[in-house]
């Protein structure tokens, strides 16, 4: 079966949230919780709690979780104060001890129900590797080894760009192509020569200033408004539409 690529791909570049993995409803869950229960919640008529359906997507998806309690806070007319890496759980008065309150809880959560495999991409990475193409997970959840390795999905890449990886390197989260650009030198290909697949705006726009080869936009949800017009060369519900005949169609 054809992997619906160009000839010239010689490596595929994977996020894993939506792509690989479906851990979005453990994560957003995880975030409901800190926001609900943190002190610096007002009780007043302005303040909008977090809803897990539309906040998780708005303001975390393709961002580092700091990046994103900055930007749900900022919607909220919060600012606090942006504390240090080692900022325990128990500081909620700092961006830094929210993201690590939202850490524990993720972990918690994930230990007690593993994030679900989406199985058309694990078909489609077999696939890829049995015709000799390198592969790769770009992602910035800094649980990426841990989630693979419970999935059992592990061997089936040959580098990762994780958040432990993207902060020992300094790189900068989608949309900017920061980490696909490593990945893709880790890999020893040339972004010309990747293809990139992500099932976020963020995703999309990282893979075309990246000046990448291929782009997949993957709405496993059906949602894909403006995501040619960002740069997708092919959009798909699930990677075995992309196996069989994707509806190209031109960047623009």
């Amino acid at each position: 079966m054809t992997l619906g690529l160009p000839a010239d791909v010689r490596a595929c570049l994977f996020d894993l949230d939506g792509v690989i993995t479906d851990t979005t409803s453990l994560h957003a869950a995880a975030w409901r919780e800190v926001f609900d229960t943190s002190p610096h919640r007002r009780e007043d008529n302005e303040y909008r709690p977090f809803v897990a359906d539309i906040d998780y997507g708005e303001f975390f998806v393709g961002r580092s979780s700091a990046d994103g309690v900055r930007c749900f806070l900022s919607s909220r007319g919060i600012e606090l104060p942006e504390g240090g890496p080692d900022d325990p759980p128990g500081r909620p008065d700092t961006v830094r001890g929210l993201v690590r309150r939202q850490l524990d809880l993720y972990e918690a959560r994930i230990r007690s129900q593993p994030a679900p495999v989406c199985q058309d991409t694990v078909a489609y990475v077999m696939r890829a590797r049995d015709r000799g193409l390198l592969t790769a997970v770009v992602t910035s959840n800094a649980d990426c080894r841990e989630i693979l390795r419970a999935a059992g999905v592990e061997s089936l890449f040959d580098a990762w760009i994780d958040g432990v990886v993207a902060a020992s390197r300094s790189l900068r989260s989608k949309p900017c192509p920061d980490m696909l650009l490593a990945a893709a030198r880790d890999l020893g290909q040339h972004p010309a020569h990747c293809a990139v697949f992500d099932a976020t705006r963020a995703g999309v726009d990282a893979g075309r200033s990246g000046h990448f080869g291929w782009v997949v936009g993957v709405a496993r949800t059906g949602r894909s408004d403006g995501w040619y017009a960002r740069g997708a060369d092919v959009v798909v519900e699930s990677l075995q539409d992309l196996a069989g005949s994707p509806d190209r169609r031109p960047r623009p």
